[in-house]
């Protein structure tokens, strides 16, 4: 089968299944695994994050939403050369990956196309075993969504009974963002509380004030799209009371992979460093503001 993959998480999961070479074409987004890179790229974001700030960032996603528009280009003569069997992307956020309405009016194809929109752990789970079946090995979907249960469940066991830490996980700077989807649960079963967090509903948009009146231990700074390296350049000029950490954001929370288990470790050892092992992610530790 010939697959054109939209969705970075989509094409991390078919390389994880054992089929990385079913993939003609990815989006610029798709980097992991690395055997992913130098594939053909059919489809681009239209703004450059990297030379905005989080605010300007923020304003042209909103504008472009406003208009109706689209945030990816859509390459549709390479498509066209690339004769797919199966288009993978979404309809969950119009913001991460191009969706089933960008696609209707880019490509004049009738290709068969596969909508992945999880909102939850097990739901996440479930597009392993999903896409599995559409690559004719359901067993090793199966396998994989195990290993991510089981690999979550260790944690979740390690932490059961210990005192919860009050946590604010902001999926963007600014304007800050509170957790949605999947990480309310992350959070959870790693042994902390998020009161702002949205399991299975999508992220929405929070003041730092409203954060921070909720008193939490830790702040987790991990904004979409980016490493742990640029969430810490990205989080200057942001002052907490309270100890704060930049993490990969990108690799390990908003993609919805088979990497979520190591993100359920990562939150697991900030929360409860005695009782869940360092899985040495990276990440940066703020400076505390100034008494």
């Amino acid at each position: 089968m010939r697959i054109c993959s939209l969705l970075p998480s989509a094409s991390e999961i078919i390389a994880a299944l054992g089929h990385a070479d079913s993939l003609v074409g990815v989006s610029d987004e798709c980097r992991w695994p690395p055997e992913l890179v130098g594939k053909p790229v059919v489809t681009s974001a239209r703004i450059d994050a990297a030379v905005l700030s989080s605010n300007e960032i923020d304003a042209a996603v909103r504008a472009s939403l406003l208009d109706s528009g689209s945030l990816y280009a859509v390459d549709a003569d390479l498509v066209e050369q690339l004769q797919p069997d199966l288009i993978v992307t979404q309809d969950l956020c119009t913001v991460c990956a191009v969706t089933g309405d960008d696609l209707t009016t880019a490509l004049p194809l009738e290709v068969e196309t596969l909508s992945l929109d999880p909102r939850t752990l097990s739901e996440v789970a479930e597009t392993f075993r999903i896409l599995a079946a559409k690559l004719g090995t359901p067993e090793r979907g199966d396998q994989l969504a195990h290993a991510l249960e089981s690999a979550i469940r260790e944690v979740a066991e390690a932490t059961e009974g210990l005192e919860p830490r009050r946590v604010f996980f902001a999926e963007w700077l600014d304007p800050p963002f509170c957790a949605g989807h999947w990480i309310p649960e992350m959070i959870e079963l790693a042994g902390g509380v998020d009161e702002l967090g949205r399991p299975g509903r999508p992220s929405r948009t929070t003041s730092w004030a409203e954060a921070l009146a909720q008193e939490p231990e830790l702040v987790i700074l991990a904004p979409c799209g980016f490493g742990a390296e640029e969430a810490l350049r990205r989080s200057t000029g942001l002052s907490f009371s309270c100890p704060a950490v930049a993490v990969d954001g990108d690799g390990y929370y908003a993609c919805p992979g088979p990497r979520l288990a190591m993100g359920v470790r990562q939150l697991g050892h900030l929360f409860h460093p005695q009782a869940v092992e360092d899985p040495r992610l990276p990440e940066h530790a703020l400076t505390l503001a100034s008494a």
